[in-house]
């Protein structure tokens, strides 16, 4: 028996389990069904809770990255915009809000140059590029911040399919 355990442990070893890639995940408070052909790829960065990956064409793709950081955490609603709408300089932005059951939404659009990096480290200008973002807002357990970046025309294409996967999370929670 033992050695059969041994085998079993060796073949793990060198042949690992690929990866799952889970259907639903939970970030806070919300739970989220990843939309089919969006791939899940491990967060980049200790402060995401979950990361996807939108496919475009011609191997271009745009991230979702998902965060969540406690109640009373992350520095809010305007903080957060603010700083989405400052990676983006002088360019087209909006924001609107909704509510979902008993779940508020904002929502945040830019267009323009990204300044891809780390807040305060340098930045690369990505030019043409847009964001699709949603905050659900939920003073018991945090807000969950959601954001969507990448070539315009792919975040443009996806933003339906992103906006559906945010307002089921929000109608879903208890």
């Amino acid at each position: 028996m033992r050695a059969f355990v041994s085998f079993i442990a060796f073949a793990l070893f060198t042949n690992p389990l690929p990866a799952i890639e889970p259907a639903e995940f939970a970030v806070g408070g919300f739970t989220f069904g990843r939309p089919a052909g969006w791939k899940w790829v491990v967060p980049s960065s200790s402060i995401r809770k979950a990361q996807l990956e939108v496919p475009g064409s011609e191997g271009v793709a745009a991230d979702v990255t998902f965060f969540h950081f406690g109640a009373g955490q992350g520095g809010g609603v305007k903080a957060n915009v603010d700083r989405w709408f400052a990676q983006f300089g002088n360019s087209n932005t909006s924001q609107s809000e909704e509510r979902v059951s008993i779940t508020c939404i904002v929502h945040v659009q830019a267009r323009g140059t990204f300044q891809s990096g780390m807040p305060g480290g340098p930045t690369t200008p990505l030019e043409n590029y847009a964001l699709r973002g949603a905050i659900l807002v939920d003073s018991d357990k945090g807000d969950v911040f959601v954001k969507m970046t990448g070539p315009a025309a792919v975040v443009k294409s996806a933003a339906p399919i992103f906006d559906e996967m945010v307002r089921a999370a929000a109608a879903a929670r208890p």
